[in-house]
């Protein structure tokens, strides 16, 4: 499809990736690393090179034979890259001087203070030495705790110190040694959030917003969508990483970490300009992942908005070394009797305690019920490390998130409604009653309306007599199907409610049912769950099988018996 060759300095787990997606659609790759990289055990051919993603010789070489470079890893030999790029001879993505910035933490930290971008706030210890009298006077003035990091070769907590109090500078001085450092103000957040951004020729795009969970400050879980956050806490956060990306020339998949912080405001953390390890969940939950996207934005092709959108909700987790060897092979085979697991193991033979071995991601209609399909894989991994850790899951409003939601205008609405209570109770459809009415709480109605879309419900069946404006005033405010059912009143009949919820102008439809036919309304709402559940469109299936059984039983007891005793047997 693509006759140009890719080079990527770096063949680790992500660069395995990289080349599955690459090998997809054809285009060539070729890894400069070690000769048992985990990249390299995937793509046969003699072209790739051996040597170190940091010795400049081995770029220059590999610069020779490709049309574009990308990277898997920012530490990199950055001068080479910029040598390489300004012959002309090949295209450096994202740019050198991007990967200049990034790699050097502080450096990283100016640049997006700078244009806007908010950060927490640093100070530079290399102007004061390093010394434990410099951290000193700067940490009292950033207040305890802070954080002191190593500006350059830091990643997964490695160089990174929390000082709690003065008593700490001198087993932070040690920890770090004689690393550039600099010095971060504590960000009381109470989330960790990552949004994966795909800049391209044509502009900036994101994949959705993600909760992380870390762990040893290595991201353990990744959660699409977080929990417990508003679609307008989300929708900012894909505009914050929109615009750090901006920031930097260059194209490619950049991995932008954030603190959501306790007074719901947000700060970039870091950045990685590259593919990350937050974004993994999009293989199997976006139409492309971020490798497939990564490939593309390098080479100018094609990169869809609507593919970057979650297409169903997913958990991510990392397979992080136990204490015994083949730690990672036992998560692995635990997790095959998962139906909706998909397992990457990464080809890096042994495990080693804390080393990324793996990953395993769980896609479900809902995020609790990937939650509930994850977490015995979640144990064994704690298992694994003898030391068993609880990740709290997302409370909700019952066993089970509610897909549907059942709101009337009045709670003398409640006997019309117990056939379709019963029908999802039968098909085991979890759902939530609500009373609501479009005139006397048009306020409430209007926020739940407009929120319901962000939180795990699939359809709203609203039921309301007289004027009936409940469920299509309902269906102006959300995105989701709405299905009313009209009630008989004490005068009119229902008429009035049928012709007031049929006669919606154009735009604004909600999918009515006959009056008082809340067992329709249930019906209609399980199909709209089952076009996309095989599961749920098994249980109506077999529901339905039943009806059509208990018809045939009542046809053979009125044919073989006679009307009369048919009749008489309905009068018992």
């Amino acid at each position: 499809m693509d006759n140009r060759t890719v080079g990527v300095l770096g063949g680790g787990q992500l660069g395995r990736m990289f080349i599955e997606s690459a090998n997809r659609v054809g285009v060539k790759v070729i890894i400069l690393d070690g000769d048992s990289a985990p990249a390299k055990q995937i793509s046969a051919h003699g072209d790739h090179i051996s040597g170190s993603f940091k010795d400049a010789a081995a770029v220059k070489k590999l610069a020779q034979i490709c049309d574009v470079i990308t990277v898997e890893i920012e530490h990199v030999d950055t001068q080479m890259l910029e040598e390489v790029a300004d012959d002309g001879g090949v295209v450096v993505e994202p740019h050198w001087s991007t990967l200049r910035i990034i790699k050097d933490k502080f450096r990283q930290k100016m640049w997006l203070k700078d244009h806007g971008v908010e950060v927490a706030e640093s100070v530079d210890l290399e102007g004061l030495g390093g010394g434990e009298e410099g951290m000193v006077g700067v940490c009292r003035r950033l207040g305890f705790p802070c954080m002191v990091k190593s500006k350059t070769e830091a990643y997964d907590g490695r160089g990174n110190f929390v000082v709690k109090s003065e008593e700490d500078f001198a087993r932070a001085k040690k920890a770090l040694g004689d690393r550039p450092l600099y010095a971060e103000r504590w960000a009381e957040f109470c989330m960790e959030l990552a949004v994966m951004v795909v800049k391209t020729k044509d502009g900036v795009k994101t994949f959705p917003t993600v909760e992380t969970v870390h762990e040893d400050s290595i991201c353990k879980l990744t959660y699409a969508p977080p929990r417990n956050v508003s679609r307008e806490t989300a929708q900012r956060a894909q505009e914050l990483a929109k615009r750090a990306v901006a920031a930097f020339e260059g194209k490619g998949v950049f991995g932008v970490e954030m603190f959501l912080l306790k007074d719901d405001s947000l700060l970039v953390n870091e950045i990685a300009p590259r593919p990350h390890n937050s974004g993994h969940y999009t293989i199997e939950a976006c139409p492309l992942s971020q490798y497939d996207a990564h490939l593309r934005a390098i080479l100018d092709l094609p990169v869809p908005e609507h593919g970057l959108r979650l297409r169903e909700p997913a958990v991510m987790l990392n397979i992080l070394g136990g204490q015994t060897p083949d730690s990672h092979v036992q998560i692995a085979q635990q997790a095959l009797e998962s139906p909706n697991a998909s397992i990457h193991l990464y080809g890096k033979g042994e495990a080693r305690p804390g080393r990324k071995m793996g990953h395993i991601v769980v896609t479900a209609p809902t995020l609790s019920a990937a939650e509930r399909e994850m977490q015995p894989l979640i144990d064994a991994v704690d298992a694994q490390k003898g030391e068993p850790k609880v990740i709290p899951q997302t409370p909700s409003l019952s066993p089970d998130e509610p897909l549907v939601a059942v709101i009337m205008g009045s709670d003398s609405d409640l006997p019309i409604l117990r056939p379709c209570f019963q029908i999802l109770t039968t098909l085991s459809i979890p759902f939530t009653t609500r009373i609501t009415s479009a005139h006397r709480t048009p306020d409430w109605l209007r926020t739940f309306s407009k929120t319901a879309s962000s939180t795990s419900l699939r359809v709203i069946i609203g039921a309301a007599g007289g004027a009936a404006h409940l469920p299509g005033m309902c269906a102006s405010w959300t995105t989701l199907p709405v299905i009313g059912v009209p009630v008989k009143a004490t005068h009119l009949d229902g008429v009035d409610s049928l012709y007031s919820m049929t006669q919606m102008p154009r735009g604004e439809p909600v999918a009515t049912v006959g009056i008082n036919n809340s067992t329709n309304a249930a019906l209609l709402a399980v199909r709209i769950l089952g076009a996309s559940d095989e599961g749920v469109r098994e249980r109506l299936r077999v529901w339905m099988e039943g009806n059509e059984k208990e018809v045939l039983r009542k046809d053979k007891a009125l044919f073989e018996g006679g009307w009369e005793a048919y009749l008489e047997g309905m009068g018992k």
